[in-house]
This record gives structure tokens, sequence and C-alpha cells, in this order.
């Protein structure tokens, strides 16, 4: 397993390292999900500015977001036999997260995590865009934070 996570908040307001809460959070993923897939992907963690820029630049959608996911998976790729199944990236903005843990009134840890199982999960070939998906892809972040116990520290 490869992961690559960059910190990319140029006021550092990003204090906490998430790497080991993450790498709980793969693992855990995969197994649930059954996948025994060598992988990799990254992470980068962003300030509301850069995340805008991304999502304006990207997606057509002129305003900040907590999450974005691109995933290497939606478009065709080559595979080579023993190496690594590439997933995509992950960008998680900071200043969205804490603005959402405030907002619902549980821990920066919280949020973080559950935003980074919310891309994992897209980049697995998730997503919420029918109401069934929405209920599949929610109740599968619920039941990994779930076993994980983010909220109350485990992890």
């Amino acid at each position: 397993m490869e992961i690559d996570f960059v910190y990319n908040d140029d006021n550092q307001l990003c204090e906490t390292s998430y790497e080991d809460k993450y790498l709980k959070i793969i693992e855990t993923t995969l197994n649930f999900l059954e996948i025994d897939d060598d992988i990799e992907l990254s992470c980068v963690i962003v300030d509301d500015e850069t995340i805008h820029t991304i999502n304006k630049d990207y997606r057509g959608i002129d305003r900040s977001t907590d999450v974005i996911s691109f995933a290497l998976e939606d478009s065709e790729q080559f595979y080579v036999d023993d190496m690594p199944r590439s997933l995509g990236d992950i960008f998680i903005s900071y200043d969205h997260a804490l603005m959402q843990a405030k907002e619902y009134g549980h821990s920066i840890n919280r949020e973080m995590c559950f935003l980074f199982t919310h891309g994992l999960l897209h980049l697995l070939g998730y997503d919420h865009m029918e109401e069934d998906d929405a209920k599949e892809m929610f109740e599968l972040q619920d039941e990994i934070l779930g076993k994980l116990k983010i909220e109350r520290g485990t992890i």
C-alpha cells in the first residue's frame, strides 16, 4: 500500500497529522469490503481558497467544498500485473472541515476522518447521486467509522 499525504495549507491551519488515522481507515475499509488489492492513492489537505479553485476549474462549481475525489478508475486506465491499484486523489479542505465540525457539534478529528472515508469510498466507485446509492454509501461510511470508534478517540 502506498499512500502519499500532502499538507498544502499555506497558513498551516492543520496542526494534526492524520496519516496514521487515514491508514487505519483504509485498512478497515478494504477489509470490510473484502478488497485485497495493493492500492495507492494520495490525500492532499488544502485551505478553502485552494479547494474553491479546484472545484471551479475541474467541476465547474464556483464555490468551496469539503472534499473532492478524483478517481482514476472513472476513466480507462492501463493495469500492469503485480503493480498497485491506483485509486486516485482526495483533496480535503481543512477550513471547511473546521466549519462543519462546529456546525455539526463534533470534533475536527471526527470530521477529517469522515471526509477522508467519504473520499475513499468515491475512489472505490461509490457515489450518492441516486437515493439508493446514497443510502448504501452513507451507511457504509457510518459502519466504517463505527468500527474505528472515531468519536471516542480509538484511532
